[in-house]
């Protein structure tokens, strides 16, 4: 199974990388790049010479600790389980999803677990949890498709939205052809299934979603997508930024989550005899993520820039709910055209989100409605901003973590090490942030993501 690849045994991973470092060689490829998230949502990296790749799979190669606790500034908290400046860990590469970058011409790039100096396992590896919660899934005899989406805004030199069309218009779309075409090109080379590329609503902002695969893999992609956009802006001379906002009171950067359960080859979001042809594992399912919502925005909205964007009237899902269609709600429900695209979306999400994180802990809550047999709320058809009894969900920071706090469900889920781990770091954001305006924030985000 593609995301596997570290749990073999060292001298396969070593005869992985002799094979890799042939082919990568003939490929003109000089280095590898090994990334990781981490608890901020920041992207880390090491990387080899290619001559290293064999030793690197082997054994690993040293990142430190304390980027567990790591935020958005690049200064540094503490959490029970960090060591500060004391001891070292190992990145091993997944070479089953090693991928020559198309826009970095001589790189190669690949997603890595975390390891201890003897061998063992990580605690604190967001990738494992992933991992490990969607095996959980697999024994029950079920499987998850999942998709992020990634919406960014490009800029020029000056650090301004780099096309003022108007939204979804042809008229950015004209301006920005070489630059998109390049961005389909690059994605494409590597291996993965562009769906739709568009501009999206706010001031040169566009999006890109690929196809649905495995959680683990799903999480890897949008990595390597954001990855490739980033270079082939930088090829054109232009800047890139996910934040959840860009501009103040403009709808913000989405990184909304698509999920499906299925059965075998079945979609359980088809043909059923619930609501909108939901099966009951589907129904009880999506129960337990909206349930456990208010906590998991800690994990899939973690900035305090999040809840600039998360408000009402903005297409962000700011209301617990669920809804087929529904925009506005949380939780949209999408039958599509054929049996095999019923989905549904998480719109609360944004890209400031470690997205191992992110997919673990969803499906984590998944499972929990699945184990408990949690029916389904009833549909909210309209706007909810227009109800009475509609439920916001936290609209700040402080208030995700005072209900991750009260989550049992994620303590257990994540574990004690990258539970704490995690409330250490939104605590300290939070702080870090207490008493800044909207536009400090959004002016102190805009390019650390």
């Amino acid at each position: 199974m593609v995301g596997m690849a570290t749990t073999h045994p060292r001298a396969e991973r070593a005869a992985q990388a002799r094979a890799a470092e042939t082919q990568l060689a003939a490929d003109g490829i000089d280095g590898v790049v090994f990334g990781w998230v981490d608890n901020a949502g920041l992207t880390r990296v090491k990387s080899v010479p290619l001559a290293q790749l064999e030793h690197a799979a082997e054994y690993g190669v040293g990142a430190v600790p304390c980027f567990d606790v790591s935020l958005v500034d690049d200064s540094f908290t503490a959490a029970p389980s960090s060591t500060g400046p004391v001891g070292d860990l190992r990145l091993v590469p997944d070479l089953d999803r090693l991928t020559p970058l198309a826009a970095q011409p001589g790189w190669a790039w690949a997603p890595a677990d975390r390891y201890t100096q003897d061998g063992t396992p990580h605690p604190g590896c967001q990738r494992r949890f992933a991992r490990q919660v969607t095996e959980a899934i697999e024994r029950r005899g079920l499987s998850v498709q999942a998709g992020i989406e990634v919406e960014w805004v490009v800029a020029d030199a000056t650090g301004a939205p780099a096309t003022l069309g108007p939204a979804y218009g042809m008229t950015r779309f004209v301006e920005h052809s070489d630059y998109l075409r390049e961005v389909l090109r690059a994605l494409t080379a590597q291996g993965l299934t562009v769906l739709q590329l568009h501009p999206e609503y706010a001031a040169g902002q566009f999006e890109v979603s690929v196809a649905a695969e495995g959680p683990v893999e799903a999480a890897d992609t949008t990595m390597l997508v954001r990855h490739t956009i980033r270079a082939v802006s930088a090829r054109h001379g232009l800047r890139v930024s996910y934040a959840p906002v860009f501009t103040e009171g403009s709808v913000g950067n989405g990184g909304h989550l698509h999920l499906s359960l299925w059965r075998q080859e079945q979609n359980l979001g088809h043909g059923g005899p619930g609501r909108h042809g939901l099966h009951p594992d589907a129904e009880q399912f999506f129960a337990g993520v909206l349930a456990e919502l208010p906590a998991l925005l800690a994990l899939g909205a973690p900035s305090v820039a999040s809840y600039l964007r998360l408000v009402p009237s903005r297409f962000a899902g700011a209301y617990r709910c669920w809804g087929l269609e529904n925009r506005e709600a949380a939780l949209r429900l999408i039958t599509g055209s054929a049996a095999g695209q019923a989905n549904a979306e998480l719109k609360c999400f944004d890209a400031a989100a470690n997205p191992y994180l992110e997919v673990g802990a969803v499906l984590a809550a998944g499972l929990a409605g699945l184990e408990s047999g949690l029916p389904l709320p009833p549909e909210t058809p309209s706007d909810p901003a227009a109800l009475v009894a509609a439920e916001r969900l936290p609209a700040s920071l402080p208030e995700a973590i005072d209900a991750y706090e009260k989550s049992a469900l994620l303590r257990q889920a994540l574990g004690s090490d990258l539970y704490e781990a995690v409330l250490a770091v939104r605590r300290a954001e939070a702080e870090l942030f207490a008493g800044h305006t909207d536009a400090d924030v959004i002016k102190a985000v805009r390019w650390r993501y």
